[in-house]
């Protein structure tokens, strides 16, 4: 990223959160030197995605004057034509691009300096793409498929856009990641009713079992997972769910900070292309 972003966010709480919705927050973004002239300026960095998801950690970053647009794009990619990481980011890149092409002639705030865009998706462990839970059934047998089956992977794709002075198409830089997370859930699944706690320690060193289908229940009815991938989330009550994490633990979280700084990094060092007529020869 070019500049600093640092944001704050007033947190909801949840039971505000209806299925279907995301939580919206208050954020503020901070980067490093590279963004120092971005962050205290009055340019516009413009987020689109779930803030409350995508900057679960986005105090740690510091970018300042952070404005929430929402996409209004329909996220109806196929989900059996792509794969998991396509899909994420294909649903990533759309929000960005929409947000662009809303904002890029916005006579009153002025063109924004920087887009980030992001979008969270869980994988089961045969493959199928779960986003946010529909309603309350959905959520129960949503947790209840990844506590059987423990070991699923969480996507994050992260997008970042600028735009350019120079006229060439498309007139904007892009750049992209992708971050890939293995979270596991109680390691027992669907065996867990088949031993006693005694037969689980002696046998497969495993502590006794935890996510019971109470356990889900009392989870779904605290409302803290409903606008969240997968079902739940891992910075809250959540974390009871979860045995361990292998990879990027702020993946998980919200938005893969690291990530996000190289993006950043690397769009607002991005070099226009010359212009074809700067360099023609005079007659």
């Amino acid at each position: 990223m070019k500049r600093s972003y640092a944001a704050t966010s007033t947190p909801v709480g949840p039971p505000s959160i209806k299925y279907g919705e995301g939580k919206e927050s208050n954020s503020r973004i901070c980067l490093t030197e590279a963004e120092a002239a971005l962050s205290s300026s009055s340019h516009r960095v413009l987020i689109s995605g779930h803030p409350a998801d995508t900057l679960g950690g986005g105090g740690q970053i510091g970018l300042t004057n952070i404005e929430i647009i929402p996409s209004t794009v329909p996220e109806d990619i196929p989900k059996g034509s792509t794969s998991p990481f396509e899909y994420v980011l294909q649903t990533a890149t759309r929000k960005a691009i929409h947000v662009y092409s809303k904002e890029i002639n916005n006579k009153t705030l002025g063109e924004p300096a920087l887009i980030i865009a992001a979008d969270t998706i869980v994988v089961s462990h045969v493959g199928e793409i779960l986003e946010k839970p529909r309603s309350e059934k959905e959520h129960i047998m949503m947790l209840t498929l990844l506590r059987n089956w423990p070991t699923h992977k969480v996507y994050t794709a992260v997008v970042v856009m600028t735009p350019l002075e120079s006229a060439i198409a498309p007139g904007y830089a892009m750049e992209t990641s992708v971050e890939e997370t293995i979270v596991t859930f109680d390691k027992m699944g669907k065996m867990r009713e088949s031993f006693s706690e005694e037969h689980c320690h002696a046998h497969f060193g495993l502590s006794p079992i935890i996510v019971t289908d109470d356990l889900i229940l009392a989870y779904v009815h605290t409302r803290e997972g409903a606008d969240k991938a997968g079902g739940y989330g891992i910075q809250g009550m959540g974390s009871i769910l979860i045995e361990k994490i292998e990879g990027t633990h702020d993946n998980v979280v919200g938005l893969p900070l690291r990530a996000t700084l190289k993006c950043i990094e690397k769009v607002m060092t991005h070099d226009e292309p010359a212009d074809e007529f700067e360099n023609t020869p005079e007659e």
